[in-house]
C-alpha cells in the first residue's frame, strides 16, 4: 500500500478530527493527493485535493468545514474536519494522482480510516 490513511475514530456532532496520510516523499512530490470518503450504500467521493505545487480543492459543500494540507517534510497530508455533522461519517481513503473531481486516482485503495460521527 503506497499511502495509509490513520486517524479517524468517533466524534460528536460539532467536533473536529484530523486524518493523515502517510506516503512515501517520492510519491508526494510526483503527485497531486486527495481525501475520498464512502459512506455505507453511497458511492465514494472526493473530499479535497491538493496538487504538486500546493494548490487545493475542497468539494463545494465542504468548504467551509474542511480543509487540506501537505507536511513535506513528514511525508503527510491533512485532512481537518471540524463542526462535523453525522453526514460526515464514512471511511476514509486517501489517494494519489488526482486532486479533483475531474479525474482518478492512480493507486489501489487501501483499508482507510473509519469516521463516525454521533452524539
Amino acid at each position: 500500500q503506497v499511502q495509509r490513511e490513520s486517524g479517524g475514530g468517533l466524534v460528536q456532532p460539532g467536533g473536529s478530527l484530523r486524518l493523515s496520510c502517510i506516503a512515501s516523499a517520492r510519491l508526494l512530490r510526483a503527485y497531486d493527493m486527495a481525501w475520498y470518503r464512502q459512506a455505507p450504500g453511497k458511492q465514494r467521493e472526493l473530499v479535497a485535493g491538493i496538487n504538486t505545487v500546493g494548490i487545493t480543492n475542497v468539494a463545494g459543500s465542504l468548504k467551509d468545514r474542511f480543509s487540506i494540507s501537505r507536511d513535506s517534510a513528514n511525508n503527510l497530508v491533512y485532512l481537518e474536519m471540524s463542526s462535523l455533522k453525522p453526514e460526515d461519517s464514512a471511511v476514509y481513503f486517501c489517494n494519489h494522482g488526482c486532486s479533483t473531481a475531474k479525474c482518478r486516482p492512480i493507486g489501489a485503495w487501501g483499508q482507510g480510516t473509519q469516521v463516525t460521527v454521533s452524539s
